[in-house]
């Protein structure tokens, strides 16, 4: 359970993901009371995580390699009152050496970041490198098999196998994406490539997305039971790996 100031990170609906960046802050503060936490942003864009981070009073720098992107973190920083704690540098994790001292970070941000990256594994040992001893880096990334099941019941059952037998989950040579992962995928590629400990792996949207209509537009209490219903999903092995977004939360020892 996640009380404080930290709460306020964990948004309206208090999702998975919002729920541990807030107690991640909530333990760097424990630890360290007196000292600003250091969040890293790698291909934060124009800021969706880094601002609310910076409301709870993190030292917050996003690297990413399109301006007009930081140009919209400025502006919605300063419009957020916290641009003072927010650094946007044009970069990516490719030279991430470059613009981010090593161990500098209590907290990594890589985001949408490992599906579209050309070698995941140097991106997520970049990340590794940037984080301070003790501290986490947080990875959100699209999950193959709610790819799958998306196209199978939109009738694309070519598609669908594809996602299915492709080893990296593509649909091909034209797809966005270089990969999709699966949770075990997701855990050997932190815990082997980048030498990091996975504490937490669980879904983002698991089931949100399956809620029909007429029971979403219920009302105050129609969403808390959504959410309640959610977090109960987020962590459970059966259902992990429909999610549509994968979230692992990892350590550097």
């Amino acid at each position: 359970m996640v009380s404080g100031p930290a709460a306020e990170v964990a948004g309206v609906d208090g999702g998975p993901v919002h729920r541990t960046l807030a107690a991640e802050i909530t333990g760097v503060l424990d630890r360290r009371p007196g000292r600003t936490p250091r969040v890293l942003d790698v291909g934060g864009g124009s800021g969706a995580w880094a601002v609310p981070l910076a409301r709870l009073g993190c030292a917050v720098t996003v690297v990413d390699n399109s301006p007009n992107a930081l140009a919209a973190l400025h502006r919605r920083a300063r419009d957020a009152g916290v641009h003072e704690l927010v650094t946007p540098v044009q970069g990516d994790v490719d030279a991430l050496a470059d613009v981010a001292p090593a161990g500098g970070a209590d907290l990594v941000l890589g985001h949408g970041l490992l599906e579209v990256v050309d070698d995941a594994a140097a991106a997520a040992s970049a990340l590794a490198t940037a984080t301070a001893d003790g501290g986490a880096v947080s990875v959100l990334v699209t999950g193959r098999y709610a790819a799958v099941l998306a196209r199978t019941l939109a009738g694309r059952l070519a598609e669908a196998r594809a996602l299915l037998v492709d080893p990296d989950g593509r649909l091909g040579p034209g797809d966005a994406l270089r990969r999709r992962l699966d949770a075990g995928a997701l855990r050997t590629l932190l815990e082997s490539a980048a030498a990091l400990r996975v504490e937490i792996l669980q879904g983002d949207g698991v089931l949100d997305g399956w809620v029909p209509g007429a029971v979403r537009d219920g009302g105050p209490a129609a969403t808390r039971e959504i959410a309640e219903l959610e977090h109960l999903a987020a962590a459970a092995p059966p259902l992990l790996d429909v999610a549509t977004r994968l979230h692992a939360l990892a350590r550097r020892v």
